[in-house]
């Protein structure tokens, strides 16, 4: 590396801003790629950087106090500035806005992930929550604890998980849904609808077709008519990117408001780069620009990130997209992107226990849901990277491995 690469890739000022797993990976992939100039972490939370996954979960139940990074920012020489709030930025003069006075930057990073949409009309109202949030979980341990009757507004992949931890906590759960099915943004309606049966055998009551009119104390309001008692209200209904605060910096925002990177994940202002939840980019895999809210993301994007800032020369970023849920006694996973697939081919009985759907697109296999069959998933993600021509014969037979379902 000459002197002059070095003296731009390592020491200059890197600024990440967003303390979750996306900025944390970052900072700390940049000290493992040998990055010596100074890194600070900013996040507008004042606990200690932690991963969210768990707080649907082990944190929501008691069962775990927090779900903090086990990171030594101290040792990796790593600032962290927390309970810090960034208003703005100024590309043009390398500065953040923050509420106590101006950040400068050499490199700028945006990891400020997603924030959970709001329920019209709920604001203000007692015992609605939201679960994004260390201090959401915390609010919600108690009323899990109390054993209320709780309403979960939205039976996506959050809604879900939140009432799988509900019944486990004895509450009686009532989730309301204003689509047909659960996961209607998520899955094609014949690979969500066996899902739907999940609720009713965990003891929780799934109503589809229902709208919140409003919600009052200790009640709520569909748009027939009916009220639901609900000691709670846990919304579950979708998530934003968080990026409200770089409205007016010129920096690019898409359909969604989400940061427009690149391949290498540069947006559209010098010096600033966007991981994780708040940004899309393109995938050449796909054909598509890709959002992805998921924690996979946010944990492989880094290493792009932190590559570019050091000055390397990475591949585009093109991750076959990864998550897991755990809901109602089942561990879901799926990998890849079906929404360009021609042919859908099922893998054993989805009123069974275990079961796979694959997605292949001129004959091969491009997304993959597997339900209690990791092996499935494990397999199958390997065989999207490598573009594996399938055949749909051998992959409709569940008892086959997938690695010997290729054409």
């Amino acid at each position: 590396m000459s002197e002059q690469t070095e003296t731009r890739g390592t020491r200059r000022r890197v600024v990440v801003v967003g303390a979750g797993m996306a900025g944390v990976q970052t900072a700390v992939v940049l000290r493992e790629k040998g990055f010596t100039g100074p890194v600070t972490l900013i996040g507008a939370e004042p606990h200690q950087p932690y991963d969210r996954p768990p707080l649907s979960k082990a944190v929501l139940l008691g069962k775990a106090e927090g779900s903090a990074f086990d990171v030594d920012f101290e040792a990796l020489g790593i600032e962290l500035q927390l309970g810090r709030e960034v208003l703005g930025v100024r590309p043009g003069d390398h500065e953040l806005d923050t509420a106590t006075g101006p950040v400068p930057y050499d490199v700028l990073v945006l990891a400020t992930g997603a924030e959970p949409i709001r329920l019209p009309g709920a604001e203000g109202v007692p015992g609605v929550h939201l679960l994004r949030t260390l201090d959401d979980a915390e609010r919600l341990r108690p009323v899990l604890a109390r054993q209320h009757d709780i309403v979960v507004v939205g039976a996506g992949w959050i809604g879900a998980e939140f009432a799988t931890a509900a019944r486990e906590a004895g509450c009686a759960v009532t989730v309301v849904e204003a689509a047909d099915r659960p996961l209607a943004g998520a899955l094609p309606a014949e690979v969500a609808a066996p899902m739907a049966a999940w609720y009713a055998d965990s003891g929780a009551v799934l109503r589809t077709h229902a709208r919140v009119e409003r919600v009052e104390d200790g009640t709520v309001i569909l748009d027939d008519g009916s009220r639901v008692p609900a000691g709670a209200v846990v919304v579950g209904i979708g998530a934003r990117p968080a990026t409200a605060w770089l409205k007016d910096s010129g920096i690019e925002l898409g359909t969604y408001g989400e940061v427009v990177a690149d391949d290498h994940l540069r947006t559209s202002a010098p010096d600033v780069h966007a991981v994780g939840d708040c940004a899309s980019f393109p995938s050449g895999r796909y054909g598509e620009r890709l959002l992805v809210h998921h924690w996979d993301n946010a944990l492989q994007g880094p290493r792009t990130v932190a590559a570019n800032i050091i000055g390397e020369s990475p591949e585009p970023y093109d991750p076959v997209p990864y998550f897991w849920s755990e809901q109602f006694g089942r561990f879901v996973q799926y990998a890849g992107h079906h929404a360009s697939a021609d042919t859908t081919v099922w893998r054993g009985d989805p009123t069974g226990a275990a079961w796979s759907v694959c997605w292949l697109r001129e004959g091969c296999l491009v997304a993959l849901l597997a339900v209690g069959r990791p092996r499935d998933l494990a397999q199958g993600r390997r065989l999207i990277e490598a573009g594996t021509a399938m055949d749909p014969e051998l992959l409709a037979d569940p008892s086959r491995p997938l690695k010997g379902a290729t054409a």
